[in-house]
């Protein structure tokens, strides 16, 4: 490739660079997604440059660098050094970094951290990279401190520039940065002073009340009102299709024309029409104008009979309709409403013609919730699942939902491999789960099971520069905010206390919902979601298949929470230990020696990880497990229930519904023995019925004397001195 004129400045260009000249394509070197139009590529010349040809995640919104909005002065060397990292083949480590950059990651840092470093240089008369210095770089650091960037930011910024040092030696002179590594390589938490990733800066989780009621709500989709949504959006496409702007729109890809009807035919089939009507108690098809006067469509009238809608309303057969005496509706009423909530019908009437789309928008957003939230998968990996993804295996009884995942799927070169991989574990999901999917198989004839559109007669335009077909992630964040306002409104016409709650951190994402689960995991187990599902339930599950394998993240999303759970558990048991609280038991020893070696160990530790947790969570002194009436000192090599794990995992926990009363593992605190009194009181009342069954009696009188030795022995313990 020829060197541009002006670019000779430069310097020369260093051997084995390719060069691109106005007519290159931007993503010469990359790989395109199948059915790529190669002349409607983007070549180097343009100021704006459109990458979605090499975007194979189908969720992915358009991705387009745009030169324009970067300093006039590095505007031409920018392009030369983003064509580099989008076309050349051997990848430059940044920080212990790898594989090649993702064209998607090109996108964001262009328009991101890379733009401004770009206009911080201009700001300080830099017309070309070789101009900058040390000096230079560290007023950039006091900049960076200066502007109060947030502390994720100020990384993308620093990284920005030490990326366009290790790109140096494919560049020519004049746009190489100093020989030295930035910052003589010292690490960017010592640069700043502060640590990338701390956990309270995470995304938050979505509060109990609100996801509680939003899971009720989207499997009341499903289940009850799914039936009279699918059947009203079938037939709301079946009038759609005969419209005549479905016709001039579309041309020869709208179905055939209008029938023709025989003579006599189209009145016979008016006169059916009109009777069905009188025997059902229903009204024509029509609108209220604007004086308020009831008016019948006639557009829908004679879709639904198949017919043009201005020859039929001057016709003798359209007089039939006008001389019928059938009462007017306000609407175009669809289907039938089966579906009921609490023994009453959902609604108090039909759906409507135009509601028709928005219910099946709302329908499939319920799905996705419960795809997404109640399988653990990334919101992309749900997204971009296929017709088909779920199976069910009869010999286990286990229902698996297989996908395509792009996080850390990469080539033995440790490139990212854009169009992903299959997961080689399935997801293993409980049965709500596939039957959201078998929903959304049911709404559309789509691939994907998120599409991006659900009506067929919306399609993407040849103007569109997004490649992908599924729902966005920006998309679903709209839809949930719609499905939360239906929801209440809903509940608000029916009299309903049942709405959802607003979240104090602000709008649903699904960003947010595998924190929220693992939240509900560990902390309500047994809490019901809907039809008997606990979390328990469908934890361990999970944990069977894919969601249960480190590369999904969602152990160590559930790692995060434990942690956080035992951390407050830990201060409590110490803060009652100082308080004199008695603990008794044959682990009473090993309980006051962790609860006090940990605290020491671990109190006010901030993690950077989420995989830090995990691995701190194997620690023996944080093995300790509050369960009813005891606590739960773990051993794995001499526990004597059901482990849930391996005994060399670090995750591995008692089975606390499954503990056996001589197990050398057990504690029991105070707060415990209080629990063991109730349950010793109630006992009594049962063994002091004399109409009790005898087996039952004698079980219970066994017990109540099992549990009083307990209570003596505790009660002597915490008598001596």
């Amino acid at each position: 490739m020829s060197t541009p004129e002006p670019l000779l400045t430069w310097g020369e260009i260093p051997e084995g660079t390719q060069w691109p000249d106005p007519d290159t394509l931007v993503l010469l070197n990359r790989e395109l997604r199948p059915g790529t139009d190669m002349t409607r590529l983007s070549r180097f010349r343009e100021d704006q440059w459109d990458l979605n040809a090499a975007i194979f995640e189908d969720h992915m919104g358009s991705v387009t660098v745009n030169f324009a909005r970067l300093p006039s002065a590095l505007r031409p060397a920018a392009k030369f050094y983003v064509w580099q990292l989008l076309n050349h083949t051997e990848p430059r480590r940044i920080r212990g970094s790898g594989g090649r950059i993702a064209v998607l990651t090109v996108g964001h840092v262009v328009g991101g951290a890379l733009q401004y470093v770009l206009k911080w240089l201009a700001g300080q008369a830099v017309t070309a990279f070789c101009q900058v210095t040390e000096e230079l770089l560290d007023a950039y650091l006091d900049h960076l401190a200066e502007d109060e960037v947030p502390v994720d930011a100020c990384y993308r910024r620093i990284t920005e520039i030490r990326r366009l040092w290790a790109y140096r030696d494919i560049l020519p002179p004049g746009m190489r940065l100093p020989d030295a590594p930035p910052w003589a390589g010292e690490d960017t938490q010592d640069l700043l002073g502060r640590r990338r990733g701390y956990r309270e800066n995470r995304t938050r989780r979505i509060g109990e009340i609100t996801m509680q009621m939003t899971l009720r709500w989207a499997i009341r989709f499903v289940e009850d009102f799914s039936d009279d949504i699918l059947v009203a959006h079938a037939e709301y496409l079946e009038l759609h299709h005969r419209m005549p702007e479905w016709r001039r729109v579309f041309g020869t890809q709208m179905p055939s024309g209008v029938t023709r009807h025989r003579k006599g035919e189209l009145a016979r089939k008016t006169a059916a029409y009109l009777d069905d009507l009188r025997k059902r108690g229903e009204a024509l098809p029509g609108t209220r104008r604007e004086d308020g006067h009831l008016e019948i469509r006639w557009r829908y009238l004679a879709a639904i009979l198949d017919c043009t809608p201005e020859s039929f309303r001057r016709s003798g057969t359209g007089r039939l309709v006008t001389e019928s005496g059938l009462p007017i509706a306000e609407h175009t009423y669809l289907g039938t409403v089966t579906g009921l909530i609490d023994g009453q019908p959902w609604r108090r009437d039909r759906i409507h013609y135009e509601e028709a789309p928005r219910l099946a928008r709302l329908l499939a957003t319920a799905c996705f919730i419960i795809v997404a939230y109640l399988s653990g998968a990334r919101p992309g990996e749900a997204l971009n699942l296929r017709r088909g993804c779920i199976t069910h295996d009869k010999k286990t009884s286990l229902w698996l939902m297989e996908g395509i995942y792009f996080k850390g799927a990469e080539d033995e070169d440790g490139n990212k491999i854009p169009e992903g991989e299959p997961r080689p574990d399935p997801w293993v999901v409980i049965e709500i789960v596939a039957r959201a999917v078998a929903v959304m198989e049911r709404l559309h004839p789509r691939p994907l099971i998120f599409p991006s559109s659900i009506e067929p007669h919306y399609r993407h335009w040849d103007n569109t520069k997004r490649h992908g077909h599924a729902r966005t992630l920006h998309g679903i964040h709209k839809d949930l905010t719609a499905f939360v306002t239906w929801v209440n409104s809903h509940c608000e016409n029916l009299g309903r206390t049942d709405a959802i709650p607003p979240d104090r951190h602000g709008s649903l994402a699904p960003s947010r919902f595998r924190r929220t689960l693992a939240w509900f995991i560990r902390r309500r187990p047994r809490g019901l979601i809907a039809a008997s599902i606990q979390y328990g339930h469908a934890f361990t599950r999970m944990l069977q298949g894919y969601a249960g394998t480190y590369e999904s993240g969602f152990p160590d999303e559930y790692a995060f929470e434990d942690w956080l759970f035992r951390m407050e558990g830990l201060a409590e048991d110490e803060q009652a230990l100082a308080a004199g609280e008695h603990v008794s038991g044959p682990a009473a020893d090993a309980y006051r020696y962790r609860v006090t070696a940990a605290s020491r160990e671990f109190a006010g530790r901030v993690l950077t990880s989420d995989r830090q947790a995990s691995d701190l969570l194997g620690d023996l002194r944080l093995q300790i497990h509050h369960g009813q009436g005891m606590t739960c000192v773990l051993n794995p090599a001499t526990a004597a229930c059901h482990l849930r794990g391996a005994a060399d995992d670090p995750m591995v926990t008692p089975d606390l519904d499954d503990c056996r009363p001589k197990c050398p593992n057990i504690a029991r605190t105070d707060r415990d023995i209080e629990h063991v009194r109730q349950q010793a009181a109630e006992l009594r009342e049962t063994v002091a019925d004399l109409l009790a069954p005898p087996i039952r009696h004698d079980r219970d009188r066994r017990e109540l004397v099992r549990l009083e030795q307990i209570i003596e022995v505790h009660q002597q313990g915490a008598a001596a001195p």
